[in-house]
């Protein structure tokens, strides 16, 4: 939950929202993400006030605005009785502490915000070890702002140190040992992940992996494909562990579909290195459902934050199959242009509802072929001479018919990836 430091004593119940805007910034793109700011507040049970846009002509130091700008700030946040004022933006722990002592209650950035719903929804031990290693990176440069009460805080030598620098230093010390644990016990869990992952994909299944925005319904459609019970809520970053879940489609054909951690707009780089093993999912899959909801009013960006976190995993260049979820909640007579704008610029997405089972016939179907296009079918016949490759299509091929001829031959029709074909060149039938 939100860090109050020693001198902020109480609840956290309102927050008032800044926006920063530079002259050559949109000012309603910045209502937008103020907006969304609004929604992962209130996903930590405090209630966010009406959001303040800030212009600002030039970058200043210590407030990254002019000084008169923050006491106009200072003196909204006073006036609108705020017990917190959250940034849509990334303050230096400097500046943190600079409008801590100006306003007088906690003040913080979005990256903080992000940070602290990630610790309330992390189940899995690991999730939990990778929240608290982010965490701790981040406020261990900050240690100072929860210090800040101690009146003999100052410089010099061990012996003229007051009680608050002693006491930072010994809490540094302390983050930094923890910091170094968490890595040793990470380290440990991502081993045994991926001993894990290698026996699930030494199974000849193809594996999906569904990606998107946080909230546009991917844990729903997973669960509208499976009918596994899987935990869905209406709220941002309602899922921060991968579950992974087999679908058994038409024509003997099984694949396995993973449900990723959602995106958002400015994701803190800390958090992207922290569930990287996570994301690898993605990066991993034969191929991609990317998901976007079709009723929302950011859907532009949403796809563009979306496509930006996969270049950064690497995962870009996958197979992507774009899935338009949440088709029930609009009206097609009234939203006939942008339907039609959608189409145009993606003219071969799905558009289902995971509540409503409408085009999931469609989307089955998809991954039906999806699975076929990651393994090529072959049919051969290999001599009692290769048991070796007998061994490898029991290990890495999906088979559909197996038969044993008069000579010891095996007779197989297998689905296997098109890279290992040329194995079996002279045995095609």
């Amino acid at each position: 939950m939100i860090e109050v430091a020693a001198e902020y004593e109480g609840p956290v119940r309102r927050a008032m929202l800044v926006g920063l805007a530079g002259k050559d910034d949109d000012i309603n793109l910045i209502s937008e993400q103020l907006d969304e700011l609004a929604e992962l507040v209130k996903n930590l049970g405090i209630v966010p006030l009406e959001p303040e846009i800030v212009k600002v002509r030039e970058y200043h130091v210590r407030y990254r605005m002019g000084t008169g700008k923050a006491e106009e700030v200072a003196q909204l946040a006073q006036e609108c009785e705020a017990d917190l004022v959250v940034f849509d933006s990334d303050l230096t722990p400097s500046q943190q502490r600079n409008w801590e002592r100006l306003v007088k209650c906690p003040v913080i950035g979005r990256e903080e915000v992000i940070l602290d719903i990630f610790a309330e929804r992390a189940q899995t031990k690991e999730a939990v070890l990778q929240v608290e290693l982010a965490r701790s990176r981040y406020f261990l440069p900050r240690l100072t702002k929860a210090w800040g009460h101690f009146s003999r805080q100052r410089g010099g030598s061990a012996t003229t140190r007051g009680e608050g620098e002693a006491q930072i230093e010994t809490d540094r010390r302390l983050l930094k040992r923890r910091i170094q644990q968490l890595e040793q016990e990470l380290s440990v869990v991502r081993k045994q992940r991926d001993v894990q992952r290698k026996s699930r994909n030494r199974k000849p299944v193809v594996q999906g992996a569904i990606v998107g925005y946080t909230n546009v319904g991917k844990s729903s459609l997973l669960k509208a494909l499976t009918g596994a019970d899987i935990f869905v809520k209406d709220q941002l970053f309602a899922t921060l562990d991968p579950v992974a879940r087999k679908i058994k489609l038409d024509g003997n054909l099984e694949i396995v579909l993973t449900d990723t951690v959602g995106f958002v707009r400015k994701l803190p780089h800390a958090l992207i290195e922290a569930f990287k093993s996570t994301l690898e999912e993605a990066v991993l899959a034969d191929f991609l459902l990317l998901v976007l909801d079709i009723s929302s009013a950011d859907l532009d960006n949403e796809w563009e934050t979306t496509m930006n976190v996969l270049r950064e995993l690497g995962a870009d260049e996958k197979r992507i199959t774009v899935v338009f979820n949440k088709i029930d909640r609009i009206d097609r007579e009234k939203d006939a242009v942008m339907l039609s704008r959608i189409n145009g610029l993606f003219p071969n997405a799905l558009y289902v509802s995971a509540a409503t089972g409408e085009g999931m016939d469609e989307l089955l179907k998809t991954l039906s072929a999806l699975s076929s296009d990651a393994r090529k079918l072959l049919t051969v016949e290999i001599p009692p001479t290769r048991h070796d490759l007998v061994a490898f299509i029991h290990a890495n091929a999906q088979i559909y018919e197996e038969e044993y001829l008069d000579d010891g031959s095996l007779r197989a029709v297998f689905a296997v990836e098109e890279k290992y074909h040329n194995k079996f060149t002279e045995y095609s039938v």
